[in-house]
Order: C-alpha cells, then structure tokens, then sequence
C-alpha cells in the first residue's frame, strides 16, 4: 500500500480533490483540505520534509498583500455602482432608439449594451438580469424569435468575460506572471472582433429571416422630432464630425504624446485607439452641452438623448482603460478611479444613496473574499503538489500529445471546454491555469496569447449546459408563465428552459470560431503589445568584448604628468626583470569576464 501510493501520488492527489468537491464542499475548501491532507500523508510516508507548511503563512500574507488582485474590489464596485444607477436602462431605452427602426434593431442594441455594460460593469449577472428584464419583454412583444432572442441576451451579456476590464483577465494575468495592462491590450482587438461577429450573426439573420428579427413599429419610436422626422441625420452628422476629430487626433497623437511620456517608440495601436475615442467623446459631451445651455436646436432630441445617456459611460471607460495603456496608472489605480468615477455618475444621476452605496460594498466584499479564499485554497494544493514533483508529472503527460504547440493548444482549449459545463471559471483559473503555464511557457508559447486564449473559451462556461451560469440568470428574470402584455395587451407566451438553452448554441459555436481564430492568428493579440528589444549571443558576445577590451586599456594606460608626458615615476614602478616582481598578487575577478562564461555554461 504504501509503495502504491508513494508511486501514484499525484494522481491520488487529483481523486482525492474530485472526491472533496463531489460531497459538496466548497471549492477553496476542498483545496485546502486536499493540500493539507496529502501533505501530512506524504510527511508520513518521508516524501517531503516536516517543515513543508512553514512557508504557508507568508504566502498567504503575500495573496493578501497582492497589488494585483487588489484592482478585483474596485472594478467590482464601479460596476455594480453603474449598474444600480438605472444606467442600463437607459442605454438599453436609447440605443435601442438609434436602431430600432432597423430589422434586428433591438438585438444590434442588446450587443452593443451588452458590450458597454462589459466594459464599465464587468459583471455577468448584473449584464444578463438587467437585459433580461428589459429587453426581452421588447423582443417577445414585437415578436422576435424566441432562440434569437434569448441567445442575443445571455451572449451579450458574457462579454464582460472578453473585454476589458475583465476581472478574468485580473486573475490570469496574476496566475500566468504578467502585466494586467499586457493581457488588457491584448485582448482588445479580440474582443472588439467578438462583439463584430455577434453583429455579423443578427444582421445575416435579418437578411435570410426577417420575421426572426422584426422592426420597431413607428409607435414604439418615441424620440421624433415635432415635424415627425426621426433625428438620425442629426446623429449621423455628429458622429461624422466626432470621427472627423478622433482620426485628427490619431494622425498626432506620437507628436503630442510622445514629448511628454518621454518616449520614442512608435505609440501602441491600443493606446492610439483608446484616446482618439476619449477625444471624440470628448467633443460630442461638449457640443451636446453648448446645444441644450443656450438653446441652438442644432442636435435633435435623439441626439441630445444618445449624447447624454451614451458619453459618460463611454469617457468613464476610455479614462480607465487610457490611462493603464499610456501607464499613467497601474490597473489598481485606473479601477480605484473608475469607482470614483461610477460614484460621480450615479451623483449627478440622483440615484446614489447610503443603501445602494451599502449594498454594493458588500456585495463588492463577498466576491474579493470568495477570490481570495480559493487562491488560499489552491495555494496549499500547490505547496503540496509541487513538492510532490506535480508539475514534472504534468509536463511528461503533455509532452506525449502530438503537433507541438498547436497539438497542446486544441487539447487545453477542448478540456478548459468540458470544465466549463461544470464549474466556475475563477476555479478554473486558479486549479487548472498554473498546471498548464509552465508547460505553455516550456513549448514557447506567449503566455499573453495563451491567456487570451484560455479567457475566449472561459467565456462559453457561462453558456454551456448544464451549469451555464448565464442561461440561469436568464431564467431567473424570464416569464414562467404565460401573461398580458401592458402595452399591446396580447396574450405572451412563457419562455421555456428549452429555448434559453437551445438560444445559447449559435453564439457557443461564434465564440469557439473567435478561439479558433486567435489560435492560429496570434498576430491579433501580440500585435498590440510592445515588443521587447531582441539581442542575440553574437550581440551579447561583442558587448562583452567590448567592456573587456575598454577595461584593459585603462589597466595599462601609464600614469602622465600634467604636460601629457609618462611620469617618471610610472616608469620607475616597473620591474626590471621577473625577479624583482612583487609577489603574486590574486587577480581581481573581472564581472563581464564572469558574466561571459556565465553566458557560455548557459549555452
């Protein structure tokens, strides 16, 4: 017995993980308890030192004093903040407007909010209950198909997994060794490229299937002109201008920013983007403003609305995020001045009290303490499996899967699927991501890209049966039963289990399609980041040689006097013969002599 489990331990340690969480413990506490016991086995059984533990208490000390983890609260708490202001109502009410004439109208709007409330509120119940009440009873009203409709919610509502600021990106970021603001610019374009196929998908679906995806009928428009002009060429004529300056602006934005950020790279794609947008948004909140102060009547009633609903949201955003990517401020910082920013808002809206300020501190302290205690459950684990040589066993079990990286790639990507049906991502992200970091980071696969990846397929949990968590937060608001419709009065049918599940397929197989993408276009992830200088051994080599060659000419220089003549006294030091040389002296150790060999042994 004790041979076989002295030579199984690691499987052992997995069996009896997957035993814990299957009696219903809590996932942080099976770890601990997996890590603890397997520990005290494993110092009976001699296999690792009495003093494995004694470490513990200052990694737990360093999750708690983690920087990093720290932006979690503060994202967490600007967007429940924005999300109890009404603010996706609101959104909902005006993009909805903009595009409701439009076949697909509201489902175009339902994406587009879905992306917004990502990237300010980050939180996927929050997104899929709010558009759940909202828009549904709009889409079942008007007659949208059932599938369609419950697809274009819950998927919409999943993009906070994708887009920045993402608390996934936060812990992969942190679980993977790297920077918060690579893995946000990183995912940007993917994420944007996501959002354009959701697009892609309802607008082709209005072309083939019109009755899928009807139009707003003209008593549902409720932002016309007095003389029964819709408004849109006044939007259209502002957004052209607003593009006008943000392209303005890109074309200067090196000459201006760079002067002050001290910088002479050229500036980084994201970056570009990002400010282009703040001035743009800039420049509509302003004329917006001068329009309703002195009464021009220059903006229609749509625009004014679009204006004041759509911008603040949007600067708040482009704020954050344009400050990580400039690094102004750290991640940590740009969330603390997000939930500055998400206070302010919900002031100027008149919806900030003391209960709703109560409701989200504490909701914000839930979800920090439920990270926290998984990472301090994964981390006993880890103390445990590490010392039980667990990665060496993990790396020889990949190391045998064909293709190299793209081999390694579609078997992690298509088992990071399946655990997706079962349990939640953070799980996923602290259990299964340090397993497989090191043998990513071993085949020479950018753990940037590797995390993007792993953050595109952790978006399908929240659609996967069984445990789709955003097809529950759906069911939760949806109409169980059959009802009247308040404004049309028509008998409604109830939306069943089956069609919110059977909704989810079509957006599960686009989010797969944008994984499939990435994998084999990393260009789209790692195009964004700045490239580090690249410096090969026969570079290295002649630096060396160089420092060498500098160092003993300043050995052997002779002494002058001050007319540039040698000073006798320089010549009068050296020997005459061997004989009259002073003892051997040991030679001084040359740092880049040292360095040299360092680099040759390496080699």
């Amino acid at each position: 017995m004790i041979e076989f489990l002295t030579s199984n331990f690691v499987p052992m340690m997995f069996t009896g993980l997957l035993v814990f969480l299957l009696m219903g413990f809590p996932v942080s506490f099976s770890l601990a308890a997996t890590g603890l016991f397997f520990g005290f086995i494993g110092m009976e059984l001699e296999l690792f030192p009495s003093n494995l533990f004694q470490a513990l208490p200052l990694r737990v000390f360093g999750i708690m004093q983690n920087d990093t983890l720290l932006a979690i609260p503060f994202f967490t708490l600007m967007g429940i903040i924005l999300e109890r202001s009404r603010m996706a109502e609101d959104l909902l009410e005006t993009v909805g407007q903009v595009f409701g004439p439009l076949r697909g109208g509201v489902g175009i709007a339902v994406v587009l909010v879905g992306a917004l409330l990502a990237a300010t509120t980050g939180v996927v119940a929050a997104s899929v209950i709010s558009m759940g009440l909202i828009a549904m009873p709009i889409m079942l009203r008007y007659g949208y198909n059932r599938t369609i409709a419950t697809g274009t919610i819950t998927a919409s509502g999943t993009l906070a997994q994708a887009l920045p600021p993402s608390l996934v990106l936060i812990v992969l970021a942190d679980q993977l060794g790297r920077s918060v603001g690579d893995m946000y610019a990183g995912a940007l374009i993917p994420g944007l490229a996501l959002v354009g196929l959701y697009l892609v998908f309802i607008v082709v679906v209005a072309l083939v299937k019109p009755s899928w995806v009807p139009a707003l009928p003209a008593e549902a428009r409720i932002y016309n002109e007095p003389n029964g002009s819709s408004g849109h060429r006044s939007l259209l004529a502002l957004l052209l201008l607003c593009a006008a300056a943000g392209y303005g602006w890109s074309q200067v934005h090196e000459s201006i920013m760079n002067p002050w950020l001290e910088r002479e790279m050229p500036a980084p794609g994201d970056e570009v983007f990002i400010l282009s947008m703040t001035v743009s948004a800039f420049l509509a909140l302003a004329l917006a403003l001068v329009n309703r102060l002195f009464g021009i009547g220059l903006l229609s009633r749509l625009t004014e609305r679009v204006t004041f609903v759509l911008i603040p949201p949007l600067v708040l955003i482009f704020l954050v995020l344009g400050t990580i990517f400039l690094g102004v401020a750290t991640p940590t910082e740009g969330g603390a001045m997000g939930a500055i920013g998400a206070l302010i808002m919900a002031g100027a809206r008149r919806t900030l009290s003391f209960g709703l300020l109560k409701q989200a501190l504490e909701n914000t302290t839930k979800l920090a303490i439920f990270v926290l205690f998984i990472l301090i459950g994964s981390t006993v684990f880890s103390f445990t499996f590490n010392a039980a040589d667990g990665h060496i066993w993990v790396e020889h079990l990949f190391a045998k899967l064909p293709g190299g990286q793209l081999g390694f790639l579609l078997f992690v990507n298509a088992l990071v699927f399946v655990l997706g049906m079962f349990i939640d991502f953070f799980e996923i992200a602290f259990i299964v991501v340090p397993l497989l970091a090191p043998v990513a980071d071993k085949l020479g696969i950018d753990l940037i890209w590797f995390g993007i990846i792993l953050a595109m397929n952790l978006q399908t949990s929240f659609l996967t049966p069984p445990f789709g968590f955003a097809l529950f937060y759906l069911r939760s608001v949806a109409a169980r039963n059959d009802y009247d419709d308040v404004i049309t009065g028509e008998r409604i049918p109830a939306v069943t289990t089956a069609q919110i599940y059977k909704g989810s397929i079509a957006f599960i197989i686009l989010q797969l399609i944008m994984v499939a993408v990435i994998v084999f276009n990393p260009g789209i992830v790692t195009g964004n980041l700045d490239k580090a200088a690249v410096v090969d051994d026969a570079t290295v080599d002649d630096m060396l040689n160089n420092m060498q060659d500098l160092q003993s000419e300043e050995n052997t220089e002779p002494n002058m006097d001050a007319s540039g003549e040698e000073s006798p006294a320089a010549s009068d030091a050296a020997p005459a013969d061997d004989a009259a040389a002073p003892p051997a002296v040991e030679e001084e150790v040359d740092p880049a002599k040292a360095l040299e060999d360092a680099v040759k042994k390496a080699e």
